[in-house]
């Protein structure tokens, strides 16, 4: 039996019909596409604009003659109870409602219409079909957090098994834990892992240390794909390595879709299947590809809730070969708010100060993981999970590398920790600025 699909429409999910729905989008033709997307973004702005009090309020006032012209609708903006947001043919009996994680700094309560649910997963579905993933019965290795509470860790125990997966626990990752991930690894039958970046390249650096491939314990496992926090290149590469498999790299945002996933030829394919996603300057103006934006994403078929003009709070790079049926993503540069103030009045990606201090700190192979959390604009703490204290040698060569690519004088402490704190979904947040 399918389970999975089963489970959804239990839910009254219309999966076949956003199944079909799918597949007429894709068969559009790419010369038509263009006028497509235009009708679509056209549809849910006029339904809006006639059937959400909540959109109507924020357009009061603003005088809109194009698409570039409306408000950019933020996380903040959304701060306020789910009943004044909805669409008046919807209320919270009859729509599909969840939370994001708060990774941004803004979390909030959204809702979905159950059919733009249901377009969700169908996505979802086609785009793990690539790699030859059947979500009715291929078995997967699911990294991701899980309720520590009775109610909640049985609730979602019992979903995991009707949806053909298995989770290994992440808010704990020593090697008495890791090794319990191998034993279990050696008797079923995964198909494939899935999960955050971070847990799954912490299991990886296990098995390099006991030069272990997982391929050759589990023959059955067959892809790799990683989400919701930065994959970087050395990072893919040991995981191609240890895990022996391919590594996709998936991103997305539970209250819009999948945004991006890469395709067999390792492109990373935008969704404009059920969104429009822009690349915009500061003053929302949209970017020609290959320069550097913001990123601001439209939900085409969520009719219950307004995610028009929506900034996601990440910023990316759109390919120069991108088409309006087939974008690229070029690259996802990290988050407009986690951003480094430096006392000279440079701003920097916060990433930019973890990646530089990466490079060096994973040349030794005692760290584990480390997060980098910016105290003051010239103070920074490195906090690290390690068999034994960084040495005086590796410190310097951090503090030479934080000048060269940063600037100088900046006081960096090393703090070594027993272990990272991960949000309650489990995400690992690599760097956080306190001021």
């Amino acid at each position: 039996m399918n389970w999975f699909d089963f489970t959804l429409k239990l839910k009254k999910f219309p999966l076949t019909e956003a199944k079909q729905q799918l597949k007429q989008i894709q068969e559009i033709p790419e010369e038509e596409y263009a006028a497509f997307l235009e009708n679509k973004k056209q549809e849910i702005l006029a339904y809006h604009k006639e059937n959400n009090p909540f959109y109507q309020a924020l357009l009061k006032d603003k005088k809109v003659t194009k698409w570039q012209e409306l408000p950019i609708l933020t996380k903040k903006d959304l701060q306020q109870p789910l009943e004044k947001r909805l669409s008046e043919e919807y209320s919270i009996s009859n729509v599909y409602i969840n939370k994001t994680s708060g990774s941004s700094g803004h979390p909030f309560v959204f809702a979905k219409d159950k059919f733009s649910h249901a377009l969700t997963w169908a996505v979802i579905m086609n785009r793990f079909g690539w790699f030859g993933i059947d979500f009715n019965s291929s078995y997967q290795a699911r990294f991701y957090g899980i309720p520590l509470d009775k109610l909640g860790y049985y609730k979602e125990r019992l979903k995991d098994w009707l949806a053909t997966r298995y989770r290994f626990a992440i808010f704990n990752l020593n090697d008495e834990k890791l090794e319990g991930f191998l034993t279990l690894f050696k008797k079923k039958k995964f198909d494939y892992l899935n999960g955050y970046t971070s847990s799954i390249v912490l299991f990886a650096k296990y098995l390099q240390r006991k030069n272990l491939i997982l391929k050759d314990i589990c023959p059955s496992l067959k892809v790799c794909m990683v989400t919701s926090e930065m994959l970087f290149e050395k990072d893919k590469q040991l995981l191609e390595k240890h895990i022996g498999v391919p590594v996709v790299n998936e991103y997305g945002a539970s209250e819009l879709d999948l945004i991006a996933f890469q395709n067999p030829a390792g492109e990373w394919t935008l969704n404009h299947d059920t969104l429009f996603i822009e690349v915009v300057d500061e003053d929302g103006k949209t970017l020609p590809n290959g320069i550097e934006g913001r990123l601001i994403i439209t939900s085409l078929y969520n009719k219950a809730h307004p995610f028009i003009r929506y900034e996601i709070g990440d910023v990316g790079v759109l390919d120069e070969k991108s088409t309006a049926k087939k974008p690229i993503l070029k690259s996802l540069i990290g988050r407009t708010s986690d951003v480094a103030h430096l006392p000279s009045g440079k701003v920097v990606p916060g990433l930019t100060f973890y990646y530089v201090t990466k490079s060096i700190i994973e040349e030794n192979s005692i760290v584990n993981e480390f997060v980098i959390h910016q105290l003051a604009k010239d103070k920074f703490k490195i906090l690290y999970v390690a068999e034994a204290d960084l040495s005086q040698q590796k410190f310097k060569e951090i503090i030479k590398a934080v000048e060269t690519y940063l600037e100088p004088q900046l006081i960096v402490e090393l703090e070594r920790v027993p272990i990272l704190k991960r949000t309650k979904g489990g995400k690992l947040k690599q760097f956080e600025s306190f001021i």
